[in-house]
């Protein structure tokens, strides 16, 4: 894998000024993997953690991958869609009436992987339960191909039977949990919640990519 240094990405759009840390590749560097006519949706869910979802979204495209953003309401609280836009040249998903006559269906055909970063404790449980009361809760029931995701949570959370009873249930479903790290979290705690990397999840999503056999999409 190739190294990339941080650069400072600066998005104002008017009602929200916000700042992210975003991979930006070196030319002297190691050539990174090509993701050229790979299709990925990246679902963003209301983790305090979702503005490192703008680095793996800038890392995909970088390398050259199609990337769709998927948001929660409560992930349009704490990073602007916006910055997605920008970053992945797309817009943005929100909500089961937006532009497409079947959102979740289309975008379902056309992905070739779906990763949600951060995955809270509230949609680790509607995933597990099969539940679909929103567009990314209704696209994981939809999405036939390989679903990573990277959960984000307070340390007391995380170590809750029932978050744990949910995330097997999901492993057993055939999901694929991309384990958080232990460390300082944003609440000022230490200890296991905090998600993974966004370097570590785009290795995880490039090692599968890789084995895949191309997808028959409809593309917008």
């Amino acid at each position: 894998m190739g190294r990339f240094r941080l650069g400072l990405l600066d998005i104002n759009d008017g009602e929200n000024a916000c700042c992210f840390w975003v991979l930006k590749g070196d030319r002297n560097m190691e050539k990174s993997p090509s993701l050229q006519g790979r299709e990925v949706v990246i679902g963003v869910t209301g983790g305090i953690a979702a503005y490192k979802a703008a680095t793996l979204v800038s890392r995909l495209v970088q390398a050259s991958a199609g990337v769709t953003v998927v948001m929660t309401e409560a992930a349009t609280h704490l990073v602007s869609p916006k910055t997605f836009e920008a970053l992945s040249r797309r817009p943005v998903a929100l909500g089961m009436w937006d532009t497409l006559t079947h959102p979740h269906i289309e975008l379902a055909q056309e992905a070739d992987i779906l990763c949600v970063a951060p995955a809270t404790a509230n949609f680790l449980a509607k995933a597990a339960l099969g539940l679909a009361d929103d567009l990314l809760s209704t696209l994981v029931l939809a999405f036939s191909g390989p679903i990573f995701v990277a959960p984000a949570m307070n340390v007391a959370m995380w170590q809750k039977p029932v978050v744990q009873r949910n995330l097997q249930q999901l492993r057993q479903d055939g999901i694929h949990i991309i384990e958080p790290e232990s460390g300082y979290l944003s609440c000022g705690m230490v200890g296991a919640g905090r998600m993974a990397e966004p370097e570590q999840i785009f290795e995880r999503l490039v090692e599968v990519l890789r084995t895949l056999p191309p997808r028959e999409k409809k593309l917008r």
